[in-house]
Parts: C-alpha cells; structure tokens; sequence
C-alpha cells in the first residue's frame, strides 16, 4: 500500500458540505496541538499536506486526503480554551454531524500527549468512540521529549487506564525520528484490508 501517493482532496467547515463517503476512511482524532498534522505528513512522508499550526485550534475543518486505496480524514483539534463558543459549537456539529453519516470508516485513531494526563475531553472521545464501537487504537506522541525511564513509566500508564478495553492498540510515536510510524502504516493496512 502506497502511502506516498496522496492529495489534498477537500476541508468541509460544516457538515453540509461533507463529500460522499465513497472510499474506506482512516480518521484522525485529537486534541488541539498533540502532533495530528506531524503524524499525518509523517505518514505520508510529506512536510507540509497537514498544516502543522503555529496556533492550537487553528484548523477548523474536516481535511479529506485522498490516497489509492482509502482517505484519511483529519477531524479538528479539539479542547482548545481560546477559541469562542460559537466556534466551539460548530466545531461540536461539524464533527458530530460527520459521525452521524453513513461513512465507510475502517479506523480511528486517537492521538494523545504522551507525556500528559489525557483530558476530560480526550476521555470524552474514547468514552464516544467505545461505546460507539467504532474500531479504533490510540497513538501516544511525543515520545522523544521523554527519557527513556518516563516513556516506559507513561506507556503503563496509559495502559492501566484503558486497561478495561479489550485488544485496544497502543502505538507510541515519535514525529521526530519516525518511531512508531511502521506500526500504525500496518495497523491502517491491516484495518483497509479487512473485508466487510
């Protein structure tokens, strides 16, 4: 599967303007500033199709990139402070409004700080996305602000809190020197790959 060959297709600011779910999806989820844009363009090996914003909560829209087999969806960062009610409730519709679709998604996966407790609104989403049973893993960024003795003591902790979700994936990842990418290019593989 070739992750190189990847467009920009479409950022959709409400859910009006969604296009049609017409290929198997990979969404990416997160908080504001976790590294959502450094592991898409790490993925795809590109500097810049994710803007990485200088500015947490900059990117309001649901970005589509079109790949050959499947598309990743790229949801907004969520939980930024400093963002005004009326953005934060059309952030709330346009991401729910994009759930509430018939979407052909295969795989969601929830980005978390490594090195930081997860957020009310971070359990939030793993609370919507379990109980919705969509198949998803988290991938912990981050990783190379740690030393070693900290990564281990995080990954433990991180595991003992969704210790109660069963077969839930763990990815560490690193935008810095590409750790953890392999993983998650074969856990998408193994996802797109999965018959119906």
């Amino acid at each position: 599967m070739n992750f190189n060959e990847v467009q920009f297709e479409f950022a959709a600011g409400t859910k009006e303007q969604l296009p049609k779910s017409d290929m198997p999806e990979i969404v990416f989820s997160g908080h504001s500033n976790v590294g959502k844009s450094s592991l898409i363009n790490k993925l795809v090996q590109r500097k810049a199709l994710a803007r990485v914003s200088a500015q947490p909560g900059k990117t309001a829209t649901i970005n589509f990139y079109k790949l050959r087999e499947f598309r990743m969806v790229d949801l907004p960062g969520y939980g930024y402070a400093k963002v005004s009610k009326n953005e934060k409730k059309r952030w709330a519709e346009l991401v729910e409004g994009y759930f509430a679709q018939e979407r052909n998604i295969k795989l969601i996966i929830q980005i978390l700080d490594m090195r930081h407790p997860p957020t009310d609104d971070d359990l939030e989403m793993v609370d919507f996305l379990y109980r919705s049973n969509y198949p998803f893993a988290v991938v912990l960024t981050k990783r190379d602000k740690l030393n070693k003795t900290n990564q281990k003591l995080q990954l433990e902790y991180y595991q003992d809190i969704f210790s109660t979700i069963e077969d839930l994936p763990m990815i560490e990842f690193s935008a810095q020197d590409g750790y953890g990418k392999e993983e998650i290019k074969a856990l998408i593989e193994s996802h797109i790959l999965q018959t119906e």
